[in-house]
């Protein structure tokens, strides 16, 4: 299992994703019109340009909340392997997890978790 593996395994998915875009082309009938190419927002009619300004603080509060996502993804990993490892993974945890809260004290002190 070396560098073969992997372009075997590389052109697999080239073959089935461009497969699968050839047959959803083949076997379904397109359409153009006016109205395939609008917004669809719940049934209303879109006004006006769609170049509107949103609040970066919408933004902020996303990503606030994946980097607190990401941080249970790691803690996973670590959960399994915390009894091979003993007291080195706690150490490491306890780290962690202090970064961690020292950056949500952060954005706390901020206003980032506040709603609009």
């Amino acid at each position: 299992m070396g560098a073969s593996s992997l372009i075997v395994l590389m052109l697999a998915a080239i073959v089935f994703s461009a497969g699968g875009i050839l047959v959803s082309k083949i076997f379904t009938k397109g359409s153009t019109n006016s109205q395939k190419g609008q917004a669809y927002e719940s049934g209303i009619k879109s006004t006006g340009t769609p170049w509107a300004q949103f609040n970066v603080g919408y933004y902020l509060f996303a990503l606030i909340f994946l980097i607190f996502d990401v941080e249970l993804i790691f803690i996973y990993p670590w959960a399994v392997v915390v009894k091979k490892v003993g007291i080195t993974a706690l150490f490491e945890i306890v780290v962690f997890l202090f970064i961690l809260f020292m950056g949500f004290l952060y954005a706390h002190k901020k206003g980032a978790l506040k709603w609009m």
